[in-house]
């Protein structure tokens, strides 16, 4: 009987498993995300002089300051309905709350007792060696979400992710950096699973009902910096410039991460013997590789402000909604809080504000 609940739960999901929650792979299509980019709206591509640069602009690593070895890169996010489900309430319930939300089965008992809230979280580490014109190390990122809708007959929706690979990236700089071009490689591997299920039947996920792969993914991008007052700089980058495609394991191949091409523009002013202001813009996929998502969601817009390469502030715009952050830096602890949303709707423009909130935290030589 064990076992025939178990064939008869996995063919539940599996017929059922439409994608109802999806990632917002177009808007924010990098592998590993930034805290400091999430605050500027994500447009990031021209601005980028650090770690981040091998998945929003190679071509950034010419800028790079300071060789770094990021020992310890992590990155928590979660969104205001995780945070509500898990540590709100009664303080005696705070503990099993807060491990409960982490599993999907916990997650799904939760939603049950707060139908219409959407559940959010990621963790990402993110160990490398950064310098100028270099960089690799080793990505790992786990993404969980789920929701339960506040109507009769809802079912329990949720998807999981989890991306990990080493990864190296180099930049070539050209007429004493005014051109840069760079790329990065990533040998990603990806297990990832959308379902849905009766809301109060257990979920209890086997390794192989997952869709598992590998691919070699290339990230590709260019800049150009005119030296001439507030630095006028223009980039793009080719997201999966291979057209790479997973190979297949577990209960098939992930979806191919499509090859679309994003664009910046920015100004950074000098305001001060030692401040600085950077404006940027950024297009995401403006070939229309996803037409599912409307145009005015793929724009992005940010703000930073610079005093002494040690206290950042930051406000941005991207899809649709606003964000903001702070950030400290010093010779060998980084920190960054950032507030950000997304829109949760399938294709509207501020459709619905999914809030979140993250903390990075590196140190290192």
């Amino acid at each position: 009987m064990k076992s025939l609940s178990k064939i008869l739960f996995i063919f539940l999901v599996s017929v059922s498993s439409f994608g109802f929650i999806k990632f917002e792979d177009t808007v924010f299509p990098e592998l590993a995300t930034s805290a400091r980019a999430l605050a500027m709206g994500n447009a990031f591509m021209s601005k980028v002089d650090d770690t981040a640069a091998s998945f929003y602009n190679p071509a950034g690593l010419g800028s790079v300051r300071r060789a770094r070895f990021h020992l310890s890169n992590v990155q928590l996010e979660m969104n205001r309905d995780f945070m509500s489900m898990g540590f709100g309430g009664n303080i005696g319930d705070v503990f099993s709350n807060s491990s409960k939300v982490l599993s999907i089965n916990g997650m799904r008992e939760l939603l049950n007792e707060n139908k219409g809230k959407l559940s959010h979280s990621r963790f990402q580490m993110l160990p490398n060696y950064t310098g100028r014109y270099f960089s690799f190390g080793y990505l790992l990122s786990k993404t969980t979400r789920g929701t339960i809708a506040n109507t009769t007959g809802a079912q329990f929706e949720f998807a999981d992710r989890l991306d990990h690979g080493p990864y190296a990236a180099g930049n070539l700089s050209l007429f004493g950096g005014i051109v840069k071009f760079g790329a990065s490689v990533i040998w990603l591997n990806r297990k990832e699973y959308f379902g849905e299920t009766d809301p109060n039947l257990e979920v209890n996920l086997e390794s192989g009902v997952y869709n598992k792969g590998s691919a070699l993914i290339v990230t590709s991008g260019a800049r150009l910096t005119i030296p001439f007052i507030f630095l006028p700089t223009f980039s793009l980058k080719l997201n999966n410039s291979s057209s790479a495609k997973f190979s297949e394991g577990g209960a098939g191949r992930p979806d191919k991460i499509r090859s679309s091409l994003d664009v910046g523009f920015s100004l950074t002013p000098q305001i001060g013997r030692s401040t600085r202001l950077h404006f940027e813009i950024n297009l995401k996929d403006v070939t229309g590789k996803d037409k599912d998502v409307s145009g005015s969601r793929k724009t992005g817009v940010g703000l930073e402000l610079d005093f002494r390469r040690r206290f950042f502030g930051r406000l941005g715009y991207g899809d649709g909604f606003g964000s903001a952050g702070i950030g400290i830096r010093s010779r060998r602890l980084e920190v960054d809080l950032t507030t950000y949303a997304v829109d949760s709707t399938s294709n509207d423009f501020r459709g619905k504000e999914d809030r979140r909130f993250v903390l990075s935290l590196s140190s290192g030589l």
